[in-house]
């Protein structure tokens, strides 16, 4: 039992996770989905976890993934940082640019009860090499498995917020944290979180990030570091929206494929959008997401404005009108 003290500073700071992590979320759904769906609240994404484990190519090319992440329990903190949530590479380049002091002392204590070997020590070992091959091979898992759902994922987790901001709204503060989870008790000021590991630790007086996640496996995560907020990845049911836009049920992401058809949903929205936010909204890179809105302006689809440094994107009629044609039946 994970038992951690909130500070005055810390209670003034409980925010919810604007996105899903494209890294961490990679490495803890590929622990998860690498066995039974004990505590997997996402099937379609265990389904395809199950069709990639069957493709010798990607199964090859994912090998010290699965070599390296403990099958269970807890990861190496630094394998789930709170920078490089922009991109995968980004949070790939978060991950190298970790202190190898740092790097021993996580791999450490995730280590302690898998049989040494080779790779493993390397590992521990801050080696270059092996965190490159450790990169490739989660870039690979990820694009693989979670990029062709990575929109739906997006969707859900801003409803998920969205549900958490009314449950505040109406219970407070203490409705909040005392609903998240049936592993996650809170008896002010503390929270007490059934986890991977046991400690008794103050807040950091930075504040507590929350994150709900349908792949966070079968118990919540928490991540603690000196001078930074306390990060609590807990585990969330999503049903439905996962697979709501796949392409056998949504024409819009036949036409112009799921990614392009979330930007576009996202900019019928309410709100300035921005290429920025157009990222954030659908869990994609900045690069990303300037790309797909050049390709949708290209066909006509959206108009876009310089507004002093800013870019900003917004329907066309025609755009208009696609997205509120009837669909056949």
């Amino acid at each position: 039992m994970l038992r951690l003290r909130l500070r005055s500073a810390d209670l003034c700071r409980i925010r919810f996770a604007d996105r899903l992590h494209p890294v961490g979320t990679a490495l803890l759904a590929s622990q998860a989905l690498c066995g039974p769906p004990v505590g997997v609240t996402a099937p379609v994404l265990a389904g395809r976890a199950t069709e990639v484990a069957g493709d010798d190519a990607v199964r090859a090319a994912t090998a010290a993934l699965r070599h390296l992440l403990p099958a269970q329990g807890r990861l190496p903190d630094f394998l789930t940082p709170l920078d490089g949530l922009e991109s995968v590479a980004a949070g790939l380049d978060a991950i190298r640019a970790t202190p190898a002091r740092r790097i021993r002392a996580d791999v450490t204590v995730a280590y302690a009860d898998l049989p040494p070997s080779p790779l493993r020590r390397r590992l521990a070992a801050a080696d270059p090499q092996v965190l490159d091959l450790l990169a490739r091979a989660t870039s690979t898992w990820f694009e693989a498995v979670l990029a062709p759902h990575w929109a739906d994922l997006a969707l859900a987790h801003r409803h998920q917020v969205a549900a958490a901001a009314e449950c505040y709204a109406t219970a407070g503060l203490d409705g909040l944290l005392g609903g998240l989870h049936p592993l996650i008790r809170w008896r002010a000021p503390v929270i007490e979180v059934d986890t991977w590991w046991s400690a008794d630790l103050p807040g950091t007086g930075h504040g507590l990030i929350l994150l709900p996640s349908p792949l966070a496996g079968s118990r919540p995560r928490v991540l603690v570091e000196p001078g930074r907020p306390v990060l609590l990845v807990y585990p969330v049911a999503i049903g439905a929206p996962v697979a709501s836009s796949a392409p056998e049920v949504d024409p819009l992401a036949r036409l112009l494929g799921r990614t392009r058809a979330a930007v576009l949903r996202r900019l019928a929205e309410p709100g300035t959008h921005t290429t920025t936010a157009l990222a954030r909204a659908t869990g994609i890179s900045l690069a990303s997401a300037s790309e797909h809105a050049s390709a949708l302006r290209d066909a006509g689809l959206v108009a876009t404005d310089r507004v002093g440094g800013a870019v900003r994107h917004r329907l066309t009629p025609p755009a208009t009108h696609l997205l509120n044609a009837p669909r056949a039946t």
